[in-house]
């Protein structure tokens, strides 16, 4: 049992780290961190993972605003915009299994962090350096805030790309920003979640504290790393923990299965092998659009 306690507490440093650094990714790690580890259940690990991220992204959004990389009148907006969602979310989740929740987690990583790998159309960085239009980061609050409140994620993975993507911040504005964004949404999440879920909260406190710690560090790296790494890195980092979370879903009796068929195996790699190929395709055309004049 200590033993699983201290790998829960060293795992929580990590999502200080990613948070810190990312922006992101502190539900992506805590509640598999929460169920697989810790041995929670799903509901309750959601929940728990809305008051970690909460606190940590608060405290974490700290040193970014030191480093002027917080735009404050986006970020409250988007904030309270995402609080009225997530606490509908959190409502909402009360009525849906558990595994539902963590399929549709599962899902919306993946999607997320293809947008994110993949870039702006036109470049990958972000260009607007002054606050957003108060009308789209309401609306862009209001829906992600919802997902925040039923997947149980703060928000991060969704509004990082969100201010980045669509916004048009720089990365590393954008990840400060979101911190504030998380902070808010997460709250109003666990309190939707507090109506019908009860939280451990002895092991909520060490995992915080264990993630604020983590935090601190990622806060002070994040303004020296180049921006298209920051944000690949964190594309790639949500595939591997989408990936991951889904694959938990899978049951035992369908793994067995297709361990069992070469078969398969052989047409996942095949068709695995095409679809690099075809999208390593796309890439080149496209790169070779960009250096071919316009007449």
């Amino acid at each position: 049992m200590t033993g699983m306690l201290l790998l829960t507490l060293a795992a929580a440093l990590v999502v200080g780290l990613a948070l810190g650094v990312l922006g992101g990714g502190g539900s992506i790690l805590t509640v598999p961190i929460l169920v697989y580890i810790a041995g929670i259940d799903a509901k309750q690990a959601i929940a728990m993972s809305l008051f970690v991220v909460a606190i940590t992204s608060a405290l974490g959004a700290i040193s970014h605003a030191r480093a002027g990389r917080v735009r404050w009148r986006t970020g409250l907006v988007f904030g309270a915009a995402g609080m009225a969602g997530a606490y509908g979310g959190g409502r909402l989740a009360a009525f849906l299994p558990g595994t539902w929740l963590l399929v549709g987690f599962g899902v919306m990583m993946v999607v997320t962090a293809a947008a994110m790998i993949r870039g702006r159309r036109g470049g990958g960085a972000g260009t607007v350096h002054g606050e957003l239009p108060v009308g789209r980061v309401v609306a862009e609050g209001v829906a992600v805030g919802a997902v925040t409140g039923l997947v149980g994620a703060g928000g991060g993975f969704l509004v990082v790309p969100a201010l980045a993507l669509l916004g048009g911040l720089p990365m590393t504005v954008a990840v400060g920003t979101s911190l504030v964004v998380i902070s808010m949404k997460s709250f109003a999440g666990l309190a939707g979640y507090l109506a019908s879920v009860q939280i451990d909260w002895p092991l909520a406190l060490g995992v915080t504290a264990a993630a604020v710690a983590g935090s601190v560090v990622g806060g002070r790296l994040a303004g020296r790393i180049p921006e298209t790494v920051l944000r690949k890195g964190f594309g790639w980092f949500v595939v591997v923990m989408g990936g991951f979370v889904l694959g938990q879903q899978v049951p035992a009796n369908v793994w067995s299965f297709v361990a069992d068929q070469p078969v398969v195996w052989i047409a996942a790699a095949a068709l695995a092998a095409a679809g690099t190929g075809a999208w390593l395709a796309v890439r080149r055309r496209g790169r070779h659009r960009e250096r071919t004049p316009v007449p």
